[in-house]
């Protein structure tokens, strides 16, 4: 039986306060931080180029046709640029927006399923644990697929409660439905495939037959169809060559091949899990032992079932394949800070002592280790960075050392069975959520290089006093952050990239050898080039006439000079 206390005294201005508290602490540092290769900046100019162009059906990246992904996100962050003009913190909006509005859905959905104390604990959880809200603050796919997944399987609990009203049912499967479909348009099938095969199974481990009567599956397809089919039309239409590139390539293959190049052995996950739940770590066998003893709804429905089903199919599915990337187990955060906060009432006050003198002996591990920083770096990363990051590091550590005690402190403060946890987990959880915060907003040591956007303005000012159509090449690299710091595509010499499809649907758009490149610079009135430092000083050997404009330790500029 559930014994978490159904009644939790927090009144409607208090949790107000701390929804306004994590949304300064949740959005104020977006714009602190330079967009990071390859994601943020791949993301961010697609959405330029699409507002840009005006051309809102066949995504482009670098100017060349890109389905690797479908558009939603590219259209999110297109209106945010529309509204607000082009940034960081712009680009970062709508990946924000989604990873807090998971934080409050998980709240709301806890509350109503379960009881109002396992909502407090969803929230503070789910925004606390380092993987959701450091991939909240980054522009990747990833964060807006989790939330959408996430209001999939929030719609189908809230939709089978028991004595629920059938017109109410009927709505919340409508809502289920049209999450997966925004899903979908976030990052292909696996929007579909996931949610429908966890229900297969759940239903198989449950027993729990008599759900499927209650799916609506005939207007939920309606309402599936309707939001997904328009832009797959759309798109190939203009596009013959989308269908076969997006479902076989991108789709099919790049689950069950290693093309993408993004190997991981099969516990590749397993720290990735470990350090996203670090200040709930110690206690996640007890959560999942006290959560599989819930009973069923009346209705029969397991509501604790299906989200232990969801978790252990989704991590295994993507444990098996040849592609993996940090963030792609991220949908299972929900579910989990979910069961976590079903246990996190019940804790003791000696099981919390125990709990924040162990968090608060991380904390000053994490500030020792910081000093290992001071003897890092390399010719791409100078030892420099790395002091100035451990700094950061340090000075995070602090604070969620500062955090947990302060967290130890009210533990020991007189309480009531309904009140006793909620002040440690929230004074842990705020600890870890400024810790990660301040060594994240730190790694722009990192991203302000990695970026390349101090080169922009001389670059930008390059571009204003030469011809509209004076030709900007890339020479063998593709770099993925300069066409959104400099505003202009570029051309790509002699690598494809990523950008293979695209060249290779439009030839005429690339340089295909350096000789090619050599020739053209050479006949061209005006031109300008991003190349690597080597790669420079290979043309300067040559006596290639070249003047550069900006440059950095890894990535130099130049101009055609004119006689």
């Amino acid at each position: 039986m559930n014994d978490t206390p159904s009644r939790l005294p927090l009144t409607r201005s208090a949790i107000l306060l701390l929804i306004l508290a994590l949304a300064v602490i949740w959005f104020l540092p977006l714009g602190w931080r330079h967009l990071l290769p390859s994601d943020e900046g791949r993301y961010a100019e697609m959405a330029r180029e699409m507002l840009a162009t005006g051309d809102w059906i066949t995504p482009r990246y670098n100017g060349y046709k890109y389905f690797e992904k479908p558009p939603l996100q590219t259209w999110m962050n297109a209106l945010t640029f529309a509204a607000f003009g082009l940034g960081e913190w712009q680009a970062r909006l709508y990946t924000a927006l989604t990873g807090f509005a998971g934080v409050l859905l998980i709240g709301f959905t806890g509350a109503r399923v379960f009881n109002a104390a396992t909502g407090l604990f969803a929230a503070v959880v789910l925004a606390c644990a380092p993987y959701w809200n450091l991939m909240g603050h980054f522009n990747t796919l990833d964060m807006g697929l989790s939330f959408w997944m996430e209001l999939t399987l929030c719609a189908l609990l809230l939709a089978q409660r028991p004595n629920l009203p059938k017109n109410h049912v009927r709505l919340w499967m409508w809502v289920c439905w049209g999450a997966m479909a925004l899903a979908v348009l976030s990052k292909g099938l696996i929007g579909l495939i996931l949610p429908g095969a966890v229900l297969v199974l759940y239903t198989f481990v449950a027993r729990d037959w008599a759900l499927w009567k209650r799916l609506y599956l005939v207007s939920g397809l309606i309402v599936f169809f309707a939001i997904v089919a328009p832009w797959f039309a759309l798109v190939q239409d203009r596009n013959p060559e989308f269908f076969n590139f997006f479902f076989i390539v991108q789709q099919f293959q790049r689950y069950l091949t290693p093309a993408q190049n993004r190997p991981g052995a099969f516990w590749y996950f397993v720290p990735v899990m470990l350090v996203g739940f670090l200040p709930w770590l110690s206690v996640s066998v007890q959560s999942v032992r006290h959560a599989w003893r819930t009973p069923r709804q009346p209705n029969g429905f397991a509501p604790v079932t299906l989200m232990l089903v969801w978790t252990a199919f989704i991590f295994l599915f993507f444990s098996a394949s040849h592609s993996k990337l940090i963030s792609y187990t991220l949908p299972i955060a929900p579910p989990i800070a979910l069961v976590i906060a079903m246990y996190l009432p019940l804790m003791t006050r000696a099981q919390w002592n125990r709990h924040l003198i162990g968090y608060a002996l991380v904390a000053v591990a994490v500030m020792a280790g910081s000093f290992v920083l001071l003897h890092k770096g390399d010719a791409r990363n100078p030892n420099a960075l790395y002091r100035e990051f451990q700094v950061w590091v340090f000075a995070a550590g602090a604070v969620g050392f500062v955090g947990t005690m302060t967290g130890l402190r009210l533990n020991r403060a007189k309480r009531t069975p309904d009140t006793g946890a909620r002040a440690p987990a929230i004074a842990l959880g705020t600890a870890w959520l400024l810790l990660a915060t301040v060594a994240g907003t730190g790694h722009d040591v990192f991203g302000t290089l990695s970026s390349g956007a101090p080169l922009a303005p001389a670059v930008r000012a390059a571009i204003a006093r030469l011809p509209a159509d004076t030709p900007f090449y890339s020479v063998g690299v593709l770099d993925h952050t300069m066409p959104f710091y400099v505003r202009h595509t570029m051309t790509m010499v002699e690598v494809t990239d990523e950008l293979a499809f695209g060249i290779q649907e439009e030839p005429n758009k690339w340089v295909p050898t350096i000789a090619d490149f050599v020739t053209r610079w050479k006949t061209d009135r005006d031109a300008l080039a991003l190349m690597p430092v080597s790669r420079y000083d290979e043309f300067v050997a040559q006596g290639l006439p070249m003047q550069v404009i900006a440059r950095d330790s890894r990535r130099v500029v130049v101009e055609k000079p004119q006689p």
